[in-house]
């Protein structure tokens, strides 16, 4: 830890921080703030971990303006955190050491539009949902989908997925290059468009994941996918977990290649129709889309349906209309919202983990018997066709009981899944709130990750405190 940072984390700005401070604001004017509600804003803002506050947000226009703000905190010893639209899980964008807050959601520039190439140079800034309003006439889309509409800078530093990951893959997948501010201020272009390279070691996926702990991501090349023709999506109510996850592996052995498949509880499932007014059968619930031609995915549907069948499903609704498509993911993606309802008064404390899909029964059935155990009020819903679930644990954070049985959970939740040769995150990344458990998974991988780390940032001001302590 520097001295900046150790000084900031116990009595306020220092002397180096209010000198980044005061250079940023004589040279940017009101593009650097220390407004007080601005600064909670840009801490951590939709997870249970508490609070920690920057001494000032710095909003960036452009890759320029980066360098200057990195070189600034470079000469000073100045923690930096980089910051998209505040959507981590765990903590990510939190300020336990003090220091500037670098948001880069002013970068929201689509730079160019390569339609022969199926490929667009973005600034990190740039929404998920933005970039497909502006592809729409194109006959193009960017599909990685993590539900929040975050930017695709943050989707990179914490290499999201969500649910069309089974079939379009991760951010990692997606990415061809990437243009990054290093920790001393250089700009280094780590790919270029071509869709692929042995040309030394592969830089890109270097920064994609590291949480903005190495460098900060300014521009991103990212490849597109045309508009499927044709697009069914089904709900497939099963009699028990074991049941609807053996019916998503056998799909996938036959070789089936769903656009999304999702998986939720009995108790999601009734806090769903209780929030969006559904009338599905509280029981485990998969919720599948297939896409392509219309007569593949005709195809692929039927094939389902009798897999599903054979697994125990009760019943197989199509909704083939936009609206009724619409509808049902709509319903999927606020999961948040008709969790808070199932508790008044709690808070929404989400985690996750992936395990092989040949482990993903055994992983969510004890998972959710854990959860019964427990005493705990926690739906499950996940990606299910590449192994990922969610734990939406609905807690009155301020009974000290119940978090310690919150917490108790959690860690076996996470150590479950890495002796199961699986991962305590698939897409939420680990901030502060998975760090104990990284060493874990990946032993001594982990003291190679700290010596990179130095390596790059050796004042450690590339924010400082994720992955793993400094």
């Amino acid at each position: 830890m520097t001295l900046a940072a150790q000084d900031s984390s116990k009595a306020g700005p220092n002397e180096a921080v209010e000198l980044v401070i005061s250079a940023l604001a004589d040279r940017f004017g009101e593009q650097v703030t220390r407004n007080s509600v601005i600064r909670e804003q840009h801490a951590n803002a939709t997870s249970w971990h508490p609070l920690e506050v920057p001494d000032a947000v710095f909003f960036a226009r452009s890759t320029e303006d980066v360098v200057a703000v990195v070189k600034l905190c470079a000469a000073h010893k100045v923690p930096l955190i980089p910051f998209g639209t505040g959507t981590s899980l765990e903590a990510g964008v939190n300020a336990p050491f003090g220091g500037i807050s670098l948001d880069l959601s002013q970068m929201n520039a689509v730079v160019a539009v390569h339609e022969e190439d199926m490929d667009c140079v973005v600034q990190a800034g740039v929404t998920r949902k933005a970039l497909n309003a502006h592809l729409r006439a194109t006959g193009l889309h960017f599909p990685i989908d993590p539900g929040a509409d975050a930017s695709l800078g943050g989707m990179a530093s914490t290499r999201a997925s969500g649910t069309t990951a089974v079939r379009y893959g991760t951010m990692k997948d997606n990415i061809l290059g990437l243009t990054v501010v290093m920790p001393d201020g250089t700009v280094c272009k780590t790919g270029t468009r071509a869709r692929k390279s042995s040309a030394g070691y592969d830089m890109t996926r270097l920064f994609i994941g590291a949480e903005g702990t190495l460098g900060v991501i300014t521009e991103l090349t990212v490849k597109l996918h045309g508009i499927p023709p044709a697009v069914v999506a089904a709900v497939c109510p099963f009699p028990d977990l074991a049941s609807a996850c053996n019916a998503v592996i056998a799909s996938i052995r036959y070789g089936l290649q769903p656009g999304r498949i999702e998986l939720a509880d009995a108790l999601q499932i009734r806090a769903c129709n209780a929030y969006s007014k559904l009338t599905m059968t509280e029981t485990p619930t998969l919720f599948v889309e297939f896409l392509g031609l219309e007569a593949a995915v005709q195809e692929q549907v039927e094939i389902f349906g009798q897999i599903a069948g054979e697994y125990g499903c009760q019943s197989y609704e199509y909704a083939s209309t936009q609206d009724e498509r619409n509808a049902l993911w709509t319903a999927r993606h606020d999961v948040y919202w008709a969790c808070l309802q199932l508790r008044p008064g709690s808070k929404f404390i989400a985690t996750d983990v992936c395990v092989p899909i040949s482990r993903l029964a055994d992983c969510m059935t004890e998972t959710h018997d854990d959860i019964a155990r427990s005493g705990l009020v926690a739906p499950i819903v996940g990606h299910v066709g590449d192994g990922n679930f969610h734990v939406s644990i609905m807690a009155m954070t301020e009974d000290a009981e119940e978090m310690a049985r919150t917490k108790a959970f959690i860690d076996r939740l996470n150590h479950r899944a890495i002796a199961m040769d699986g991962t305590c995150t698939g897409e939420h990344g680990i901030g502060e709130g998975k760090r104990s458990f990284l060493r874990d998974e990946l032993g001594i991988t982990v003291d190679y990750m700290r010596r990179l780390k130095a390596t790059l940032d050796p004042h450690a001001i590339m924010n400082p405190g994720k992955v793993f302590e400094v």
